[in-house]
């Protein structure tokens, strides 16, 4: 079907670059480009400026979460990691690799609204993650720029008009257009981790020339904690506050389709891609432990617990004060500089989450306006909304901890669950059990986090409360829509209008519910239309019959079969929503044959507004008026519009 082009100019036009069809009314509303590939270490680093980027905040986190604590505390942190979310996460990869995470998987075992449903409401705390992370990773960045001796004095005290203009300063780049992304995070990513290995191997010297740091570190800890047990007890209770430093791994999967495969994959298993994805995420799990590892040592053992306070010259900034203790103003500045860029890109890392996870499902599900499909508007949107939680939280770091937390374990315990129910239901049993336990240490890690800092499933609630509501309001909008992004005519299906348009120049079809397929009720149907619709004589007709299914989906690739049924000829699809797809396989036949179709209906019982509901929930109701309301919103034009007929 074809797509007619719209018009626009100016600002209008500028904002929605990009939007094939902003009215949203004909087939393929969304442009699909073919991306680049990149080698996987290249991708861990777009991956890296989100998860490397945690350590400019998360040593600080973790003192001040766990005091004395945080070396033990962040070792059971490494071990999650290692041995919970990394498998879960390499399993991901497999069964998930095109680039929609586990959300995808979720969404295959819950069909219809409820699945819908749940989508959703993962959604909501994935913008929880990504959200946070873009105004988190900005209030560090600038925590750093202010805490730097050469920053001028009078912008002490700015920390929010610091943090809203890296944030506006990060709209405009992607109102622009954000391209190189991955070299750019190539070259931060580089430059960040040598500098924080620089920082660490520099302190762990320091530790071993005073050595008595370590027995002292230990005599103050027993005599807060008691023995050992009871330190690793409090440990693990006090480890979900350091679960920051989990995230980038929903980041890893999502962006497989930019790792590079090979010519040999399957479109249905790409070995090589998979592979490489795992790779990467093994990877960057690797060297994320060993620094979080290491800097927790050394910034607990060289850092007075005092300096970690609101307010104080480490909080935030544990490996920066360490940088410039130690290092001198020079190092300390650069390090600054390294850090404020890649805590900077982290928020362009999550705004290109945001950008790619909102068009994956809303506008699919129809639950987004027209305009979702457009980079500028989303950003702006999405821009606003940092500036509200950047001024909700006074761009405090500590504050914004528990809501990032929440967001990123939320999503990390529903893919431990998709792989568990994966698993299962391969009938794996000794990695169904494995991978329950995973998500169960998740589970109680999530509920702890939420009991603990609350704010964060506020927040969670905020935007799933407002993805909730702008679906409705938008599936309800977009409800008069075509919805299929393409319609195809088999070859029988072709022959059938195309002969019947060649030789009477008319192509005329009866609306048939499937069910009865006997040749009375054929028969019955044929005599009924042809004396009520007023038929003429001797014209063939052609029954159309709309097979049901998921109603809860809104983009559809339609298939249109032909058949002959008792001497009758049939066409056959298969759609969730009844008036829709007539409508779209109506103007299809247009274009095809050049001869403007007219269709037969019967009244549908029934009361009106409540088979308005049923359409709107079930994809059927009031076939024939819905269907030419549908043609007429998507042809203007009435002499090109399919004929309705009703009796």
């Amino acid at each position: 079907m074809s797509t007619p082009r719209v018009s626009r100019s100016g600002f209008r036009a500028w904002m929605l670059d990009g939007l094939v069809d902003p009215r949203g009314d004909h087939v393929g509303p969304h442009a699909k480009v073919a991306e680049k590939t990149h080698a996987w270490w290249r991708v861990m680093c777009l991956t890296g400026v989100d998860y490397f980027s945690t350590l400019g905040y998360q040593p600080a986190i973790a003192a001040l979460a766990a005091g004395l604590l945080s070396p033990i505390a962040t070792i059971v942190l490494v071990l999650l990691t290692l041995f919970g979310a990394l498998p879960v996460y390499r399993r991901v990869a497999s069964e998930s690799f095109r680039g929609s995470g586990s959300i995808h998987m979720l969404e295959k075992l819950l069909p219809w609204w409820a699945g819908k449903l749940f989508v959703l409401i993962l959604l909501g705390f994935a913008a929880t993650d990504f959200m946070i992370t873009i105004t988190l990773s900005a209030a560090d960045a600038t925590a750093h720029a202010l805490e730097n001796p050469f920053v001028p004095t009078w912008l002490h005290g700015q920390q929010i008009a610091v943090t809203l203009f890296l944030i506006a300063l990060l709209g405009a780049v992607f109102l622009r257009g954000f391209k190189e992304a991955i070299g750019i995070a190539v070259v931060l990513v580089a430059v960040y981790l040598v500098l924080n290995l620089v920082v660490i191997v520099v302190s762990i010297g320091r530790v071993v020339d005073n050595v008595v740091v370590i027995p002292d570190w230990w005599a103050a800890l027993t005599a807060q904690h008691g023995d050992p047990l009871m330190m690793i007890a409090i440990a693990l209770l006090v480890f979900p506050k350091l679960a920051l430093g989990l995230s980038g791994f929903e980041t890893g999967v999502a962006v497989m389709p930019q790792v590079k495969g090979s010519a040999s994959d399957d479109e249905n298993n790409p070995v090589v891609r998979i592979r490489s994805t795992k790779r990467l995420l093994t990877t960057a799990a690797l060297i994320m432990s060993g620094f979080l590892i290491t800097s927790s040592i050394v910034t607990t053992l060289l850092i007075p617990q005092a300096a970690f306070q609101s307010g104080g010259p480490a909080n935030g900034r544990a490996l920066a004060y360490l940088a410039h203790e130690y290092l001198g103003s020079g190092f300390g500045t650069v390090y600054d500089i390294s850090t404020i860029c890649i805590l900077w890109f982290a928020g362009a890392s999550a705004m290109a989450g945001l950008l790619n996870l909102v068009p994956r499902y809303l506008p699919r599900y129809g639950m987004a306006p027209q305009w979702a499909a457009a980079v500028r508007p989303l950003v702006l949107v999405f821009v606003a909304i940092a500036f509200v939680i950047t001024i909700v939280f006074q761009a405090n770091v500590d504050a914004q901890g528990g809501a990032y937390a929440t967001g990123v374990l939320v999503l990390i315990t529903s893919a431990s669950v998709a792989v568990t129910l994966s698993a299962r239901r391969r009938q794996q049993r000794w990695r169904t059990v494995g991978f329950a336990l995973i998500a169960l240490i998740f589970l109680y890690t999530t509920i702890a986090n939420i009991f603990e800092r609350p704010d964060g499933v506020r927040i969670a609630a905020l935007f799933i409360l407002g993805i909730l509501t702008i679906s409705l309001i938008s599936r309800v909008g977009r409800s008069f829509q075509l919805r299929a992004t393409s319609v195809t005519l088999d070859e029988t299906a072709l022959e059938y209008v195309m002969s019947d348009a060649d030789e009477y120049d008319a192509v005329r079809l009866i609306s048939h519910e499937p069910g009865d397929d006997t040749d009375a009720e054929y028969q019955e149907k044929s005599r009924d239309e042809r004396r009520y619709g007023h038929i003429p004589p001797g014209s063939l007709v052609i029954f159309l019959e709309v097979h049901p299914s998921d109603s809860s989906d809104f983009e559809e690739d339609l298939v249109v079969t032909g058949s002959a049924r008792h001497g009758y000829r049939v066409l056959e699809v298969v759609s969730g929503n009844v008036p829709n797809t007539i409508a779209s396989v109506l103007l299809e036949i247009r274009d095809k044959t050049g001869v403007i179709p007219e269709i037969y209906f019967e009244w549908t019982e029934g009361n009106p507004i409540s088979n308005m509901f049923r359409f709107l929930i079930t994809g059927m109701g009031e076939t024939a008026p819905v269907t030419r309301e549908v043609l007429r919103e998507a042809e203007p034009n009435a002499r090109r519009r399919p004929s309705i007929h009703v009796s």
